[in-house]
């Protein structure tokens, strides 16, 4: 759908962008041209993984004018090669969440390693149907090694995870994967609305909300504090944003924009204030235990 280009200082700039958007009491401002880029980095499953998708439909030409054999092996190759792609994908998509939290753990499949041995494996098969053994070894070794040189290891370790208790992690890995859910429902259903300005205040409320499944990942012993707010309150929200979007596609009544942009308001507010209530909790549990920790040390003074 074209949409009009605006900002500030654009004519009929108020109609355009964000126009109606109020901030939440409390929350972070935000540039209204960029609230859905906030925090973004550059994607590593960019343009190299999607190549790998291309490349090896050049082998179906050699497949279609080989004999019966190699038209067997070509088309293997071309199946092995797609797999080893996408698992390099979802490797490097893998990589990125790991690399974006400061707790978490090692992906539970070695996908990219998956992904080399697969490419090795891929062009062997080239290799065997157009030339021989020993250049069907050659094209393995050489296109295992230079996938893992192009897309690097896996993350081979847990990263933060010294003192957390791996049942409670599991609990709120579940609870993070839920509420994510209503968020991308959120984000999916508010296109239907066909509204700029309210897609990015979903958009930044997302934002708002991620900021507290961060803290919860970070300590899962906050996890009971906000359970309500990372289940029933977003599964209300995302209610809420299904009946909105498909209320205002049909008929684009301001005033129901502005009510559901004021609950946007008023719920963005609730996280961000319950996100730095977890904080200080936090400190509060650090400073009981450097406070017991200096009683003990006087004591043994003492003695």
């Amino acid at each position: 759908m074209a949409e009009r280009y605006g900002g500030k200082f654009s004519p009929k700039g108020s109609q355009a962008g964000d126009a109606g958007v109020k901030p939440a009491p409390g929350a972070p401002k935000v540039s209204s041209m960029a609230p859905r880029f906030a925090g973004a980095t550059r994607a590593r499953a960019g343009m190299r993984s999607n190549l790998m998708f291309v490349v090896p439909l050049v082998f179906l030409w050699h497949a279609f004018t080989s004999d019966p054999t190699g038209l067997a092996l070509y088309l293997a190759a071309v199946g092995v090669l797609l797999l080893a792609a996408w698992l390099t994908r979802e490797g490097l998509k893998a990589q990125e969440a790991w690399e974006a939290r400061k707790v978490a753990r090692r992906p539970g499949i070695p996908r990219k390693l998956f992904g080399s041995a697969l490419t090795g494996a891929g062009l062997g098969l080239v290799g065997l149907a157009g030339h021989g053994v020993l250049e069907a070894v050659i094209f393995a070794i050489l296109g295992a090694g230079l996938h893992g040189f192009a897309f690097g290891l896996d993350p081979m370790s847990d990263k933060g995870m010294e003192g957390i208790d791996t049942h409670q992690q599991d609990r709120v890995a579940r609870a993070v994967g839920e509420a994510e859910a209503h968020l991308a429902a959120m984000a999916d259903a508010v296109k239907r609305a066909g509204d700029r300005g309210v897609a990015d205040r979903v958009a930044r409320f997302s934002q708002t909300a991620r900021t507290m499944f961060r803290t919860v990942e970070e300590d899962p012993r906050d996890l009971t504090a906000a359970r309500k707010f990372m289940g029933v309150y977003l599964m209300g929200a995302r209610d809420a944003t299904v009946k909105f979007a498909d209320f205002y596609a049909r008929k684009h009544d301001p005033k129901a924009r502005e009510d559901y942009l004021a609950l946007l308001d008023e719920m963005e507010s609730n996280y961000a204030q319950r996100t730095e209530k977890l904080l200080l909790d936090d400190k509060t549990d650090l400073d009981i235990e450097i406070e017991v920790l200096r009683e003990r040390l006087q004591r043994e003074g003492a003695v």
